[in-house]
């Protein structure tokens, strides 16, 4: 770091130490006052986050880190700028408009040194080093929101899975599973894990895949089928697939997919005969339930 630099950084963070109440009240004010930047974040969580943002940032600048890696690089300030964006996107708000918010933060920081100096070359040379940190701290916020976003969609999209793959109690040690859409790789790992589960939780011994809603069959359908089959016998249940209508049936001649040693029926309740007997006919369930 150059000596003229380092000055300018010393003027920055004596600004930032001096004036850090002005500048989280400021940067408060610049957000309100953006209809871009809206968030519909009470006033009281937003001096929060600005407080624990400018005071990260005084950290940042107070270490001897370069300024081009004092964000990405200073833990305190990295972690500032990540749980920023992070709560950003659980209210809904716009990547662009996270970003933006902290950018805004540039404003602020320059009023703040504007106080402490009127030297134009010196005010130039802030904006310069300003926006070089903050630029940095625009595309974490942006980055790690993208990425904060995309688990919540993960989460919710898991979440939505398993609501739509309940397993059924039919019988005394008897699991239903009525399948409706595609059976791709996630979806079957949700089955196999709430259906194995469940057969553990209720003993049972057979389980039944119900295929009637699944509207095609083909290679990759029938090797997570066969998957899930596979784990639930490692589990000691027997498992039976029913649905298996003539056009599927058909298909699944053609593609030569051999489930022979899977035990198949047409209907769920031709399954659920078939689950009875090799459960010895045991009492059935007073009401379905399912888990």
């Amino acid at each position: 770091m150059s000596s003229s630099e380092a000055v300018i950084r010393q003027r920055v963070t004596k600004a930032l130490h001096g004036r850090a109440d002005e500048i989280a009240d400021r940067w408060v004010q610049l957000q309100q006052s953006q209809t871009e930047l809206a968030t519909g974040m009470a006033e009281r969580e937003l001096r929060e986050e600005a407080d624990a943002l400018v005071a990260a940032l005084v950290a940042g600048m107070d270490s001897s880190l370069p300024v081009d890696r004092v964000v990405n690089s200073h833990g305190e300030l990295k972690r500032a700028v990540s749980d920023f964006s992070l709560r950003r996107a659980r209210v809904g708000a716009t990547p662009t408009a996270t970003s933006l918010a902290v950018l805004s933060l540039k404003e602020a920081v320059l009023e703040a040194v504007q106080r402490s100096t009127n030297e134009a070359e010196e005010l130039f040379s802030a904006a310069l080093l300003v926006n070089r940190l903050l630029d940095a701290a625009g595309a974490l916020s942006f980055d790690t929101y993208v990425e904060g976003r995309e688990e919540i969609i993960r989460r919710q999209s898991r979440q939505l899975l398993e609501l739509s793959t309940p397993v059924v109690r039919l019988w005394q040690q008897v699991l239903a599973v009525p399948l409706i859409g595609t059976l791709d790789t996630a979806r079957t790992q949700v089955v196999m894990e709430s259906l194995l589960q469940a057969i553990q939780d209720h003993e049972a011994l057979v389980a039944i895949i119900d295929i009637t809603g699944v509207p095609t069959v083909d290679t990759a359908v029938a090797q997570h089928l066969m998957q899930t089959v596979n784990a639930v016998r490692l589990m000691g249940a027997d498992c039976v697939i029913s649905g298996i209508r003539p056009p599927i049936a058909q298909t699944i001649a053609q593609l030569g997919i051999d489930l022979s040693k899977i035990l198949t029926r047409a209907t769920l309740a031709d399954a659920l005969s078939e689950a009875i007997k090799l459960t010895g006919g045991a009492a059935p369930v007073t009401h379905g339930s399912a888990y």
